[in-house]
């Protein structure tokens, strides 16, 4: 019996289990969104808000804090220029989790973990994302309709 034991222990010894949420810390801070399973989103969720608490702090002694557990220095960059101010005047609260459904292999709960007020900044990188996506189809129906001309004319 786990009677009174607290935490998720997510089927890992303890340094995996913190190199994990380190990872996942990090990815929400440098993406405002991550999709993981609920059970690493609920573990991570407290220590996300941790850290964009420290960020609000702003202290040297709060940056180095952050630097010591987050795994990239661009990370603690992005905390503390755009992440933390964005919750200047928010009490708390920072983040949310939304579930997904199930995945498809292990039928392991999904869900999204996410900043709040991140909207803007997600649907901008998802327009870039389709933009691009767009440029390049158009760039290959080119290169296949110019290869189709001169398969054609070569092919006697």
């Amino acid at each position: 019996m786990r009677h009174r034991n607290g935490g998720f222990k997510l089927g890992r010894n303890t340094s995996h289990r913190r190199a994990l949420l380190r990872n996942l810390v990090t990815s929400i801070i440098l993406n405002d969104r991550v999709h993981t399973t609920i059970t690493k989103a609920k573990a991570s969720k407290p220590i996300v808000e941790k850290m964009i608490t420290m960020g609000k702090n702003g202290s040297v002694h709060a940056r180095r804090q952050a630097l010591a557990y987050m795994m990239t220095p661009e990370s603690v960059d992005r905390l503390f220029k755009t992440v933390a101010p964005r919750y200047a005047t928010r009490p708390g609260g920072y983040s949310r989790i939304v579930r997904t459904g199930q995945r498809q292999g292990d039928a392991a709960e999904m869900a999204y973990i996410e900043l709040l007020g991140a909207e803007l900044e997600l649907s901008e990188k998802a327009e870039k994302r389709s933009a691009a996506r767009a440029k390049r189809n158009e760039e290959l129906q080119k290169q296949l309709a110019e290869s189709g001309q001169d398969d054609g004319g070569t092919a006697k």
